[in-house]
């Protein structure tokens, strides 16, 4: 597929940025414009596209450092789209009250309005609306509706210019988002072998076999990669210590940036910098790092000079 007839812009290399440091964290206390104007210097090194996740003060500021700073930097954004069905099958808890579901379901109507808004105030910079991150997915703990998401779209479009997407699980594509597929303009996949307990060793393949499925299902379809990666830490529990370290992710990312490069796949790695807010209170928590620089913003192993050495 054309990246420049659908998404007006050429192939590159992209990463998932969200800029939220130690002590921080999303609706409480943000990452300042100097913080985010130093991330965004590092990413630009490497990266030409990023994707943000919501429609909030840290966006704002990510697309201002973007348009005053002039960095060449092009973005996704998405909104964060809340839970309008109990998931009772979600292992972290999925259950509100129908009070809370109802006070739900106007946010969601705020901020995809809030979507529209910010792209069509930055249109030189946004090049693609999400409408949702993991909404639809059997364990996700913010369920919403595929009919409700379906909606969604059809108010983004008739509201904003950029490609409209969803940004979902592999196998959610394939066996329940059929209605959401003929509205949108693009699909965009999950892929995480190391979540599915799959070694190093086949995780390059296991990533094409997740688009490759996804793809026989909707070969007339533009479909985007927006998260794949490998954390450098975990506890041991859902994501073993055995297929987990930093050299492990330098192979990932080495394998799928060449890749997607060949392919011309456009592939957002997840993710530019370590979360310390993220997941429990265990430092060795897997959610707290998937970034390919720590939180202080030292390079791991994957980014280290030697990695891009013929």
């Amino acid at each position: 597929m054309d990246y420049s007839k659908i998404l007006n812009i050429d192939y590159g290399q992209a990463v998932c940025y969200s800029g939220y440091r130690q002590g921080q964290s999303p609706g409480e206390i943000y990452p300042t414009y100097n913080q985010v104007k130093e991330d965004l210097f590092i990413v630009n090194k490497t990266w030409k596209y990023i994707r943000l996740y919501s429609c909030d003060f840290h966006s704002k500021t990510i697309l201002e450092v973007i348009k005053n700073e002039k960095l060449p930097l092009k973005v996704m954004l998405g909104c964060y789209i809340e839970a309008e069905v109990n998931n009772y099958s979600c292992p972290w808890g999925g259950e509100y009250s129908n009070e809370q579901l109802e006070i739900n379901k106007k946010r969601n109507l705020e901020r995809i309005d809030l979507l529209a808004k910010f792209g069509n105030e930055f249109p030189e910079i946004i090049f693609s609306l999400s409408i949702g991150n993991e909404a639809c997915v059997s364990w996700t703990d913010h369920m919403v509706p595929v009919d409700s998401v379906v909606k969604f779209a059809k108010i983004i479009k008739s509201k904003a210019k950029q490609p409209v997407t969803f940004c979902e699980n592999y196998v959610t594509w394939v066996n329940k988002l059929e209605k959401l597929v003929e509205v949108i303009d693009f699909i965009s996949i999950h892929t995480y072998p190391q979540w599915e307990n799959i070694y190093i060793d086949n995780a390059l393949d296991y990533t094409i076999e997740n688009l490759n499925l996804v793809r026989s299902k909707y070969p007339e379809k533009l479909i985007v990669i927006t998260e794949a990666g490998w954390t450098s830490s975990t506890n041991d529990l859902e994501i073993k210590k055995h297929n987990t370290s930093e050299h492990f992710q330098k192979i990932y990312y080495k394998q799928l940036s060449k890749w997607s490069e060949e392919e011309k796949v456009l592939t957002f790695l997840f993710e530019a910098f370590d979360e310390p807010w993220k997941g429990s209170n265990d430092p060795f928590e897997p959610e707290k790092h998937w970034g390919v620089f720590k939180e202080d913003r030292t390079p791991k192993i994957a980014m280290k000079k030697e990695v891009y050495k013929k």
